[in-house]
C-alpha cells in the first residue's frame, strides 16, 4: 500500500445489527443498524446504505474529472444508487450495484454514453468492485 495518496480510518464496535461507527478524524460518526427486511427495526444505517453513497460520491467526481478530459459538462450530475444484498446460495451473500445516473448538460445519448463508460474504468469503486461485484449503469434513463 505504497504510495497512497489519501488513506481513510474508521473504527467500528459491535456489527452491522447494532454497531458504532466513527471515522478518525471525526467527520462521520453513526449508529449501525439491521433494515427492516434483514429482521431488524430498521434504526441506524446500515454498510449498504455507506456503499451506495460512497460509490455515488466517487462516481460522480469521476464522471467531473472524465469531463473536463472531453471538454463535457458533468458537475451537474445526479446518481440514484442502489446497493443491493443478494443470497449467494451457499449460505452468503454478495453485492449488486445499479447507478442511475442524470447527465442534465449533456443531451447527446452517445456521448453521455460514452463519458459514464470511460468514468466506470477509472472510478476507484468501479474498479474495486469489476468481477467481483454486478453493477449496472443507467445513463439519462438508458440502461447500458
Amino acid at each position: 500500500m505504497t504510495n497512497a495518496l489519501y488513506t481513510a480510518q474508521a473504527h467500528v464496535v459491535g456489527g452491522r445489527a447494532d454497531g458504532h461507527g466513527h471515522t478518525a478524524d471525526g467527520m462521520l460518526e453513526v449508529d449501525l443498524g439491521q433494515p427492516k427486511e434483514l429482521g431488524g427495526d430498521g434504526e441506524g444505517v446500515n454498510p449498504e446504505q455507506l456503499f451506495a453513497i460512497g460509490y455515488a460520491a466517487c462516481f460522480a467526481t469521476s464522471l467531473v474529472l472524465v469531463g473536463q478530459r472531453k471538454h463535457l459538462r458533468a458537475d451537474d450530475s445526479a446518481i440514484d444508487s442502489k446497493v443491493m444484498l443478494i443470497p449467494a446460495g451457499n449460505g452468503g451473500f454478495k453485492l449488486g450495484v445499479e447507478l442511475e445516473i442524470s447527465l442534465p448538460s449533456i443531451a447527446d445519448l452517445t456521448q453521455a454514453t460514452d463519458l459514464v463508460r470511460v468514468a466506470h474504468q477509472v472510478c476507484p469503486y468501479s474498479n474495486a468492485t469489476r468481477g467481483n461485484i454486478e453493477v449496472a449503469l443507467v445513463v439519462n434513463g438508458t440502461k447500458l
